[in-house]
């Protein structure tokens, strides 16, 4: 009879656990190069990686757009922070002299025989809030006393609304950092990943995309106001519409050649919305920081009605900036593998223009 039982089925089971078992690491061999032969992933032509690389730049200088106005309402911040504590000094300054004057009043009353009467008492209480509850037993107090118990409850009051409005305005210098550290974090994020793309390369091909990466030349003629197009006088200059643009345009000129770095506004190194920044400066026009505020900084107009001076953007979403010169062409800092450069207009993206002078 013991000829004819069945084997165990725990048995059975674990010979088939075991088979599988075998047939998963074989494939997994196989497919990670154990069984001698490598699979490499293929090397990206140079084609391909300028492609990622500046897609990459892209999402990085939308990144750093966020940042500089990430940045810039911090530095908005810090300074009403520092306005509210130097006004919060000053009014704690001044309670603390009205409370003097108090003291000394009250001591003489004392001196006299007269004690202390429940207004000044509650003025020289350490219990502002027990004071101002009570206030209204100011109004059993002689009239000069109660004059300035009142006036230092006011000042009480005030002091506390300058330091509850400190206290929310740091609150919010706090979430700014935040989210500027957010956007920094991303923007080292996409320009170290296009760095390790790059490095791929050799440095021939390195050397070709970045001559042709944001097109154009490192030269750009002189600007000169006078006439409203952006055709060249004979003299071979530019001819800008008024002295402000033409400033800024010659700003941006001497520039050519500068690093692109990003959230730098100048002098030796700019962003895209930096440089057209401190251009205008130069001319005595202040600009917002950013792009998506800059575009709305001035007068909108069309392609076809563009003067030199005018700022290009390009990319939904506004992201990145030039300043236009003439024959179709602008000045701009294009990306971590390009300097400030003369590059068409039409190289990238339109998405409008303005007038800011």
């Amino acid at each position: 009879m013991a000829s004819h039982r069945k084997p165990p089925q725990h048995r059975r089971s674990g010979s088939r656990a075991r088979t599988l078992l075998t047939a998963v690491l074989a494939g997994a061999a196989a497919s990670a190069g154990l069984d001698g032969v490598g699979h490499a992933a293929p090397k990206p032509t140079p084609e391909q990686v300028r492609e990622e690389v500046d897609q990459l730049y892209r999402e990085a200088e939308a990144a750093t757009e966020k940042y500089n106005g990430a940045r810039e309402r911090t530095e908005a911040a810090e300074r009403r922070v520092g306005k509210l504590q130097d006004e919060a000094a000053r009014r704690t300054e001044e309670l603390n002299t009205a409370r003097e004057s108090l003291g000394s009043a009250a001591a003489a009353q004392y001196r006299s025989g007269n004690g202390l009467g429940p207004a000044m008492q509650l003025a020289l209480s350490s219990d502002p809030d027990r004071f101002l509850r009570d206030a209204g037993l100011a109004e059993r107090a002689g009239a000069l006393q109660a004059t300035e118990v009142a006036s230092v409850a006011r000042q009480i009051r005030e002091l506390d609304e300058v330091r509850q409005e400190a206290r929310t305005e740091l609150k919010e210098l706090e979430d700014q950092q935040k989210r500027a550290q957010r956007h920094k974090k991303t923007v080292t994020g996409k320009l170290g990943k296009a760095r390790r793309l790059l490095s791929r390369l050799t440095a021939e091909e390195r050397a070709r995309l970045a001559a042709e990466s944001g097109g154009g030349n490192a030269e750009a003629p002189p600007a000169r106001p006078g006439g409203t197009g952006g055709a060249k006088n004979s003299s071979g200059t530019v001819s800008a519409p008024n002295t402000r643009a033409a400033a800024a345009i010659s700003y941006a000129q001497r520039k050519l050649g500068s690093p692109y770095v990003w959230g730098a506004t100048g002098p030796d190194a700019f962003d895209c919305s930096g440089l057209v920044q401190a251009a205008y400066r130069s001319a005595g026009v202040s600009l917002p920081r950013t792009t998506y505020a800059q575009i709305g900084a001035g007068q909108r107009v069309s392609r076809s009605q563009l003067r030199p001076g005018d700022l290009v953007f390009f990319y939904p979403g506004v992201t990145h900036v030039g300043m236009y010169i003439g024959d179709g062409k602008m000045i701009h800092a294009p990306n971590p593998s390009a300097p400030v450069r003369v590059a068409p207009v039409d190289e990238m993206p339109f998405a409008g223009a303005t007038r800011v002078v």
